[in-house]
């Protein structure tokens, strides 16, 4: 099969999960080539295996990559357009029961919730705002507060749509088509883990790379 004037493009995400132990190029890989007979080929060829039954995780080098790609076709011009070190992750898809999905969910929305409130009523007993309320009542009325007016029910209100319009969604509705920022620290999160995985893995020399 002639390869020399066929150009394969490849693209891998940082992170990629797989459900088999044994992982082919297809599964990690996006690949575009005007030979549609070598690209079938590559796709089915395997790059990496995981011990069975055991779930784990491995840093793997476009290098790698390609040198696994050349041993089919050595003259394949091969171009990357994705990461240089991939993280893959093997793990057997195991759907718990749905229990156990609306016990997390529970547990997950009570400690949110009381840990919200918590921290209102910490900052709010340090700035004394009860007082401070007071004093800006007595002082625009000339009436003495009773501990709950306008105040103390604006600030209330102002909490609540502080809060859903800084997280920018209700339920499953969202006000605006931005990420919310709480999923703007998942990501952050996620690419820290990630870095500090690819790093610590070519410091470690595990990192699946061609020989040097």
């Amino acid at each position: 099969m002639k390869s020399e004037k066929n150009t394969l493009y490849i693209k891998g995400g940082r992170n990629t999960e797989v459900t088999a132990p044994d992982v082919t190029l297809g599964d990690i890989l996006s690949m575009e080539c005007t030979d549609k007979l070598m690209l079938a080929k590559l796709r089915t060829r395997r790059i990496l295996r995981f011990p069975k039954k055991k779930k784990g995780r491995r840093v793997l080098s476009v290098l790698e990559i390609i040198s696994c790609i050349h041993e089919e076709f050595p003259d394949l011009d091969v171009r990357n357009l994705g990461e240089t070190d991939m993280l893959i992750t093997y793990e057997e898809q195991k759907t718990p029961p749905r229990i156990w999905h609306l016990i997390k969910t529970a547990f997950a929305a009570a400690a949110v919730f009381f840990g919200a409130a918590f921290s209102i009523m910490a900052f709010n007993n340090d700035v004394d705002v009860t007082k401070l309320f007071g004093q800006i009542y007595e002082l625009a009325t000339g009436y003495e507060s009773g501990g709950f007016t306008v105040l103390e029910v604006s600030y209330s209100v102002g909490v609540a749509a502080g809060i859903l319009i800084f997280f920018n969604h209700f339920g499953k509705k969202r006000f605006t088509v931005d990420p919310t920022p709480m999923e703007v620290q998942m990501r952050l999160y996620e690419n820290d883990i990630q870095t500090t995985l690819v790093e610590n893995a070519d410091r470690k020399g595990e990192e699946i790379d061609v020989d040097p």
